[in-house]
């Protein structure tokens, strides 16, 4: 059952993220703030968390909208806890985040990743999902590591 995040969820949703090993501690500790400040009300986001709950959580994902834009999203998380991998709970999830914001009338999705090997699962998982690399920013995170922008039409998701 996928619903929005709510306060209770935070401690699993981290562990989740950590579990996956796609997170660096200080990431983690980010996550962490950014719920608490979700739940806490101090910032005026417009970002929507979302559940994957199966007697507890096994999925999380956090989309926000682009700033000075109309109608153009970013999915800044999306993670599936490993025991629960390889089962379709993720393209389940994101199109569930996709067909919310195509339902709200929004226009593009976008989701960056990182340029490694090791990420090349992540980058198949967002091509099978009908994504396009729509942009490549050599050494962003650090020299040698790319940043690689995924984007998707909504308009097709409403179709």
């Amino acid at each position: 059952m996928i619903r929005l995040t709510i306060p209770h969820d935070t401690s699993a949703l981290l562990a989740l993220a950590e579990a996956t090993g796609l997170f660096e501690s200080n990431q983690i500790e980010e996550l962490a703030q950014m719920l608490n400040q979700h739940f806490s009300n101090e910032t005026d986001s417009q970002g929507v968390w979302l559940t994957d709950y199966d007697n507890e959580p096994v999925g999380v994902a956090y989309v926000a909208p682009e700033r000075m834009t109309e109608g153009t999203w970013n999915l800044y998380l999306i993670a599936i806890h490993p025991n629960h991998q390889k089962q379709g709970r993720g393209a389940v999830l994101l199109r569930y985040v996709e067909q919310m914001l195509a339902e709200r009338g929004e226009r593009v999705l976008l989701v960056e990743t990182s340029g490694t090997d090791d990420f090349e699962y992540v980058r198949a998982f967002y091509r099978n999902n009908d994504y396009v690399e729509e942009a490549r920013i050599r050494d962003f995170y650090t020299d040698g590591v790319d940043k690689i922008v995924f984007r998707k039409s909504l308009r097709s998701v409403a179709a």
